[in-house]
């Protein structure tokens, strides 16, 4: 059930896991803050293949599961990126516990900040995209509102791939709009492009391409 793919994932840069693995240890807390690291969430990395004869949830699979810096590394460099994935496949990383989809509980109230890429980034921008969007989560990077986070997904289609990060309560702005504003600001997307978060419950009750932001950044 273990997705597996060429190991063709570049090296990641001293200084990317320098940084993460600080955030991680504590040393980078905010003065005035004990030393003592908080604990950190694992995760768990989902895989989902599209087969018509089987039922969606048989389609979705647990490939792996994390709690250090070293792991998550090690399985980066042993599945297949995302570009390389056929369409109707899904990768998604959720704390724990969690399952990654809106009709679980801790999910339902929630909502996502959704990335529509058009079809040529798939070969340009999807991976890099994809990467931060994962060191966005697991380094914690939305400060005490990394609580609020409950995974990404990321889907790949022939109409143009999907990036999302998915929060427990689409009611708290506060939350939600941080969120939203440093994970735009750490996909380096140019402030010409509005991304926009949809509840799940609106999703659930109509297309995607119909469904009504909440917010926007």
């Amino acid at each position: 059930s273990r997705a597996r793919g060429p190991l063709t994932t570049p090296t990641p840069m001293p200084g990317m896991y320098l940084e993460l693995r600080e955030s991680w240890e504590g040393s980078l807390l905010p003065p005035g803050l004990p030393s003592t690291p908080h604990p950190h969430p694992r995760w768990a990395l989902w895989f989902f293949k599209n087969d018509r004869s089987r039922t969606w949830q048989d389609n979705l699979r647990l490939v792996t599961k994390f709690d250090t810096v070293e792991d998550f590394w090690a399985m980066y460099s042993h599945i297949q990126l995302a570009s390389k994935l056929s369409s109707g496949c899904d990768y998604a990383l959720f704390k724990d516990g969690i399952e990654p989809m809106w009709e679980d509980s801790r999910n339902k109230r929630g909502g996502r900040w959704l990335v529509s890429l058009a079809k040529q980034q798939r070969h340009s921008e999807l991976d890099r995209l994809w990467l931060e969007t994962l060191l966005c989560l697991i380094g914690e990077s939305f400060e005490e509102h990394s609580r609020e986070v409950c995974g990404a997904v990321i889907n790949i289609r022939t109409k143009g791939d999907k990036i999302a990060v998915w929060t427990r309560e689409a009611e708290n702005q506060e939350g939600v709009l941080h969120i939203g504003r440093v994970y735009k600001e750490r996909l380096g997307l140019s402030t010409k492009i509005v991304i926009g978060y949809q509840a799940h419950a609106d999703t659930a009750t109509k297309s995607n391409s119909l469904a009504k932001n909440k917010f926007v950044v």
